[in-house]
């Protein structure tokens, strides 16, 4: 780790930078039917096209119908459970509607996308990102009829029509009780864009909706695993939500949870590095939400992470439905989601939470985008790194002259426990004292390591979401934003908390720790008791390194590699070139001979050992 001072000056800042590690880390091949299915598709297309030629980026097809509409019993049946309010009869297939970036798939059955892939990005394993797929996902509307019965739109059928405007298209799916009477889903599709406007209006309904009873928005959806590792991809997939004023929450990241909330915008169901997100241009009232896990362990044929879903009611305004929302289908990028201040979808980024994230958002982020605009990825981190090591190095000075300062007082120190090895409070009491004359504070190894705390956090976050980074190689990281792998451990092995594989970044980050903290505990004062061992710190530090970092981001063990190695040299400089102990004895020999005004804190310690002391003796 960075920068830690593991003496008595400074296990205060050790203890809560390491806190701060342990919180962090607190289907399917095609059936025989679905083969004979498309197979037959495939030939009712051939058969029905037509001299009609659609816009490249809108077609429309067909897929071999579930109900034969010819068919009047099934119709029939139809009829009597939907159709008898005079929704249309059943007419089966699906409308594709694309542009350069993103591909949908909508079903007349619902009206609702079943299928959103991504057209310039890929899985680990080079297969399209989809975000909805083989029915991972489901949206409808549930309401009450006029004579109270229970209707959800994912049985109704849609009609489609498609027009073609100057920068897209727009696909309208209309659930009709007559020309005039009818339940409409609008889609709008721009090129360039990943944000499609969706509109939901009803026309003429009021005689068929129980308005008394509310409307009910549902959607639902199983985040589909992209990454290598489903524990890592799983441990950043998450259900994010704004509210109005701004303040954005978050269910669960490690256990199923749910929450019921108000004045909602939007909604991200995030997958690791891709989000889908239903947005509203007012906002939702209420939004029921909730979150299961569906990862236990590590397993190489587990398709899903998280299972999502929302249940939010609508206004009924005059008797019909009328809502302006927004889908967005596309990668969790600072880049692509800064595009959309108006609604705020920038902040479903996981930045990390106080000057933790501020610092990612806007220092780390832009910083690296730069570098990473004229320099390859890796590199891009190397020379980030030093320059954010070159920018702390004066904490790094006043870390070392401080143990630079205790060093020199160390033989004091030793008498001092030696005279009053029988009486500890006394020799707290003269130990102090000492430190006060010296003007050499005890607590100043520890300042350092709180200074660099917030940095070392946003870190922790930046290089495991960073879009920039993902499935940018590096030497022989093939990505940057996940684990290395120099050995694959046979398949079925794995060692508890560690994996089943061998990264070697966080090995050399370990070693890089382990000489650093030889070089600071060296001059620590001789162990007290009561207080940690030193030397085991020493060895164990880097050993739970080397477990933490094994399955995290590379490009994390690569700046914590290249970081401790800078801050070595930058300490042997100071050490060789810098400070010299005979100059710092004098100063404090001299410091011994001026008054000191003992400031309030001090003075209340003093006061409180004192009377210890007093109290002691009766």
């Amino acid at each position: 780790m960075e920068e830690k001072k593991l003496d008595v000056k400074s296990i205060i800042g050790f203890v809560l930078i390491f806190g701060i590690l342990l919180f962090m880390f607190y289907q399917n091949q095609p059936t025989a039917e679905e083969l004979e299915a498309e197979k037959a598709k495939q030939e009712m297309l051939d058969a029905k096209k037509s001299s009609e030629n659609q816009e490249q980026t809108v077609t429309q097809q067909t897929n071999t119908p579930n109900l034969n509409v010819n068919d009047s019993t099934a119709v029939a049946n139809y009829k009597n459970t939907i159709g008898a309010f005079g929704f249309t009869a059943p007419s089966d297939g699906f409308t594709e509607l694309q542009n350069d970036l993103v591909y949908l798939k909508v079903s007349n059955k619902g009206g609702q996308i079943i299928e959103a892939k991504m057209k310039t990005f890929v899985t680990y394993d080079s297969i399209p990102v989809y975000l909805v797929k083989d029915g991972n996902a489901s949206f409808g509307l549930n309401f009450s009829t006029s004579d109270n019965r229970v209707l959800n739109t994912q049985d109704l059928y849609f009609e489609p029509t498609l027009t073609k405007n100057n920068n897209g298209a727009v696909l309208s799916m209309k659930a009709k009780v007559s020309a005039n009477q009818f339940l409409e889903y609008r889609y709008e599709m721009k090129q360039g864009d990943y944000l499609i406007d969706f509109s939901v209006k009803s026309q003429g309904l009021s005689n068929v909706i129980n308005t008394s009873q509310p409307v009910k928005l549902s959607w639902k959806l199983k985040g589909i695993r992209h990454s290598k590792s489903i524990q890592y991809e799983n441990r950043y997939t998450r259900l994010t939500y704004n509210h109005e004023d701004g303040k954005i929450s978050k269910l669960s990241e490690s256990s199923d949870d749910d929450e019921k909330e108000e004045d909602v915008k939007w909604l991200s169901y995030r997958q690791h590095f891709f989000s889908s997100i239903l947005a509203n241009n007012n906002s939702f009232k209420t939004a029921d939400l909730t979150s299961v896990n569906l990862v236990e362990e590590e397993n190489k044929t587990d398709k899903y992470t998280k299972e999502y879903s929302s249940e939010i009611p609508l206004d009924i305004k005059g008797g019909e439905i009328a809502e302006n929302l927004n889908w967005y289908y596309g990668p969790t990028d600072v880049k692509v989601l800064s595009q959309y201040k108006d609604l705020g979808l920038e902040d479903s980024i996981p930045f990390g939470w106080g000057i933790f994230g501020w610092i990612n958002r806007y220092i780390f982020t832009p910083f690296y985008s730069l570098l990473s605009s004229f320099l390859p990825y890796g590199i891009a981190i190397v020379v980030m790194t030093i320059l954010v090591r070159l920018a702390m190095s004066p904490v790094t000075y006043k870390s070392y002259l401080s143990q630079a300062k205790m060093k020199v007082l160390k033989p004091e120190i030793t008498e001092l426990g030696e005279k009053y090895k029988d009486n500890a409070m006394k020799k707290q009491q003269e130990t102090m004292k000492l430190y006060n004359k010296a003007g050499v504070s005890p607590m100043s190894g520890c300042i350092p390591a709180l200074i660099q705390m917030p940095i070392f956090y946003a870190l922790f976050m930046f290089f495991p979401t960073s879009f920039a980074l993902r499935q940018k190689s590096f030497l022989w990281a093939d990505d940057l934003s996940s684990f290395d792998t120099i050995y694959q451990f046979p398949e079925g092995f794995s060692i508890p908390f560690y994996g089943d594989h061998i990264s070697l970044f966080p090995i050399l980050a370990s070693i890089a720790i382990f000489f650093y903290m030889q070089m600071t505990t060296g001059q620590n004062m001789p162990q007290q008791p009561g207080m940690p061992n030193m030397k085991f710190i020493m060895y164990l530090m880097p050993f739970m390194m080397l477990f933490f970092f094994n399955n995290y981001a590379s490009g994390l063990s690569l700046y914590y590699f290249v970081s401790n190695l800078i801050t070595i040299g930058i300490m042997l400089v100071i050490k060789k070139f810098i400070l010299d102990d005979a100059k710092i004895h004098a100063q404090i020999q001299e410091n011994k001979t001026k008054p000191k005004k003992e400031n309030k804190f001090q003075k209340k310690m003093r006061e409180m050992m004192e009377q210890a002391e007093a109290q002691k003796k009766k």
